[in-house]
Protein backbone atom coordinates (compact mmCIF):
# COMPACT_ATOMS: atom_id res chain seq x y z
CA UNK A 1 0.00 0.00 0.00
CA UNK A 2 1.05 3.28 -0.81
CA UNK A 3 1.51 6.15 1.84
CA UNK A 4 -1.32 8.26 -0.19
CA UNK A 5 -3.99 5.27 0.51
CA UNK A 6 -2.54 5.13 4.46
CA UNK A 7 -5.20 6.05 7.12
CA UNK A 8 -3.91 8.31 9.36
CA UNK A 9 -4.16 5.44 11.95
CA UNK A 10 -2.09 3.41 10.08
CA UNK A 11 0.62 6.69 8.95
CA UNK A 12 0.72 7.51 12.87
CA UNK A 13 1.72 3.21 13.40
CA UNK A 14 4.18 3.36 10.90
CA UNK A 15 5.74 6.48 11.95
CA UNK A 16 5.61 5.03 15.88
CA UNK A 17 7.33 1.89 14.60
CA UNK A 18 9.89 3.70 13.07
CA UNK A 19 10.53 5.96 16.04
CA UNK A 20 11.16 2.49 18.61
CA UNK A 21 13.38 1.01 16.24
CA UNK A 22 15.55 4.58 16.93
CA UNK A 23 14.39 5.90 20.38
CA UNK A 24 17.33 8.51 20.18
CA UNK A 25 15.07 10.53 17.72
CA UNK A 26 12.31 10.52 20.22
CA UNK A 27 12.81 14.01 22.75
CA UNK A 28 9.90 13.28 25.13
CA UNK A 29 9.36 9.21 24.73
CA UNK A 30 5.87 8.10 25.77
CA UNK A 31 2.98 10.83 25.49
CA UNK A 32 -0.82 11.03 25.76
CA UNK A 33 -0.78 11.05 21.97
CA UNK A 34 0.28 7.36 21.69
CA UNK A 35 -2.19 6.13 24.52
CA UNK A 36 -5.35 8.14 22.95
CA UNK A 37 -3.76 6.24 19.57
CA UNK A 38 -3.31 2.76 20.75
CA UNK A 39 -6.90 2.95 22.12
CA UNK A 40 -9.23 4.97 19.83
CA UNK A 41 -11.71 6.82 20.46
CA UNK A 42 -14.64 4.89 22.63
CA UNK A 43 -11.64 3.86 24.98
CA UNK A 44 -10.81 6.82 25.70
CA UNK A 45 -14.25 8.13 26.51
CA UNK A 46 -14.30 5.65 28.76
CA UNK A 47 -10.91 6.57 30.25
CA UNK A 48 -12.42 10.13 30.80
CA UNK A 49 -15.69 8.62 32.24
CA UNK A 50 -13.90 6.84 35.17
CA UNK A 51 -11.53 9.38 35.87
CA UNK A 52 -14.91 11.53 35.90
CA UNK A 53 -16.56 9.25 38.29
CA UNK A 54 -13.71 8.57 40.09
CA UNK A 55 -13.44 12.21 41.18
CA UNK A 56 -16.89 12.50 42.08
CA UNK A 57 -16.74 9.46 44.53
CA UNK A 58 -13.71 11.05 45.86
CA UNK A 59 -15.35 13.96 46.51
CA UNK A 60 -18.73 12.72 47.88
CA UNK A 61 -16.59 10.17 50.45
CA UNK A 62 -13.75 12.05 51.06
CA UNK A 63 -14.52 15.56 51.37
Amino acid sequence: MSENQETPEERRERMRQKELKNPTSSIHGSNLSDLVGGMGWKGFGILILLLILGFIIYAAFFR
